[in-house]
């Protein structure tokens, strides 16, 4: 089985894919790679603790990638920075990356490119299956996520901390994807297949800043 990383984001996408590519066996998915805004100490949009995808990769059986990029961080900085670690990962025999990517054609298109020249393959698990499907089958495995960061152009604030769950696909208003893939969301998973043990989390207080709005999840 060729060895891989997986581009862990904290949320539901990326753990979903890696339970999927648990369940095919075509891979051994030997780490998650992670970036995270060194000055807060937080995933990169999702803005989750450190912490705590510390504690999801250890729930996963698996050691976190960690690239830790400086604020703010220009895109020149964040591709050389992701070609050090890539080049970290081909010298440990890894042969390519994952991503939970659904159907944005040009984010696809952006990591083909950028890992073209790195000696990695990259891996689209979940590409092209219907969101609304994807959302519903990853509900109905046992999948227990929080929404961390919403658009407030796109979705109400009040989405912030809210459950991934039935409730909040029927709330969603007409145009929105139920897996949030064109940004209206992001999440952080605490329970599910992938997961050995589920992690108790805290809701805290949602701040506002710019056009988005953070829930702080904390550990409870």
């Amino acid at each position: 089985m060729k060895r891989i990383l997986l581009s862990w984001s904290s949320g539901k996408d990326s753990a979903w894919s890696l339970h999927v590519l648990r369940q095919r066996g075509e891979y051994e998915v030997v780490g998650l790679l992670t970036t995270f805004n060194e000055a807060a100490g937080r995933v990169a949009m999702h803005a989750v603790r450190r912490e705590l995808v510390e504690q999801q990769a250890a729930a996963a059986q698996l050691p976190l990638w960690a690239v830790p990029l400086p604020w703010p961080c220009s895109n020149e900085q964040y591709e050389s920075l992701m070609a050090q670690t890539c080049a970290k990962a081909v010298s440990e025999g890894i042969e390519g990356v994952a991503f939970g990517d659904l159907f944005l054609e040009d984010v696809r298109a952006y990591r083909e490119k950028q890992m073209a020249a790195t000696g990695l393959d990259p891996i689209f698990p979940l590409w092209g299956l219907p969101t609304r499907g994807l959302a519903e089958e990853m509900i109905a495995a046992g999948l227990q996520a929080k929404l961390t960061c919403v658009d407030t152009t796109k979705l109400d604030q009040s989405f912030a901390g809210r459950e991934f769950d039935q409730p909040l696909l029927s709330a969603l208003p007409d145009g929105i994807d139920p897996c949030g893939e064109r940004g209206e969301f992001h999440s952080f998973v605490y329970a599910g297949p992938m997961l050995n043990v589920a992690l108790p989390i805290s809701v805290g207080v949602t701040v506002i800043r710019d056009q988005f709005a953070f829930a702080d999840l904390t550990a409870s």
